[in-house]
């Protein structure tokens, strides 16, 4: 199962998005859950980064299916826009293959 941890602040701002796992919908390579997790949130990485200009630490590891994501300042709405986007997919995820895939856990902190 994947299991994606997403933090906000208090104030609804993201802070963090952790990813952990393989689905285990199918086979290495034959994995529609996984495929659309990863495109779900390294394409939200790679947009924060790159058209909205949000400072990022990222650190990962394909073969454990490890992405952690740390926003460095406010997203603002461009980045909370791109975020909101990679929630509603992943909820969308979660609603047609189910909670046996994919896991969501938020937090405030």
């Amino acid at each position: 199962m994947t299991s994606i941890r997403i933090i906000k602040s208090l104030h609804g701002e993201y802070k963090r998005v952790t990813c952990k796992g393989h689905a285990g919908f199918a086979k290495a390579g034959s994995d529609v859950v996984c495929s659309a997790v990863s495109m779900l949130v390294i394409n939200t990485i790679n947009s924060l980064d790159v058209l909205a200009g949000i400072k990022l630490q990222v650190d990962s590891d394909e073969e454990e299916g490890f992405i952690d994501c740390i926003l460095l300042e406010n997203p603002g709405e461009s980045g909370r826009l791109l975020l909101d986007s990679m929630v509603l997919g992943l909820e969308m995820v979660v609603s047609q293959y189910g909670k046996k895939y994919l896991k969501l856990k938020f937090e405030e902190v």
